[in-house]
């Protein structure tokens, strides 16, 4: 995150593009939705997390500060928050469920296949064409890359059960 004063205000830029809560709201304004309690808490949960959750873990964290809050409400503003482009949606191989990140900017991924962990990794392979044979008259409109192994931690777990 970079901070800078412009004029007298307080210009803050996300390096990893990740939206701000308060953009967020904007967003959700010019597309006629209403900040609800609700919504407010579930961008306040998924602003600091890099975590890539799916959306049961955003429920459960979103539970602990508003218990009433339902799961299809949660459901519904995540898939709200993709649709506006505040998230990206990536798909876990190794859990089989769909995860949200945060930084939709482009970049790439890293997955371990044992405790299931999602990294954004900056390795860029945007010069990477799909041949048109491959394509299958796909337009393509974007391109993401996982890249499945074992994170250290994980890798250190295996040589210690040896």
């Amino acid at each position: 995150m970079l901070f800078f004063i412009y004029n007298y205000y307080l210009i803050v830029i996300f390096i990893n593009n990740m939206k701000s809560i308060e953009n967020t709201i904007q967003l959700f304004r010019k597309a006629g939705y209403r900040i609800t309690p609700q919504r407010r808490a579930i961008f306040k949960i998924l602003e600091p997390d890099a975590s890539h959750p799916n959306a049961e873990s955003v429920y459960e964290k979103v539970r602990k500060e508003m218990p009433d809050i339902s799961r299809t409400t949660v459901y519904n503003t995540l898939k709200e928050m993709t649709d506006l482009g505040v998230l990206d949606l990536v798909s876990s191989v190794s859990d089989n469920t769909l995860r949200y990140d945060l930084n939709t900017g482009h970049h790439n991924h890293l997955q371990c296949l044992s405790c299931r962990r999602i990294i954004d990794i900056d390795f860029d392979l945007q010069d990477f064409d799909l041949p048109e044979k491959e394509s299958m008259d796909f337009q393509i409109v974007k391109q993401q890359v996982t890249f499945f192994g074992y994170c250290p931690d994980c890798q250190n777990i295996k040589e210690e059960k040896r």
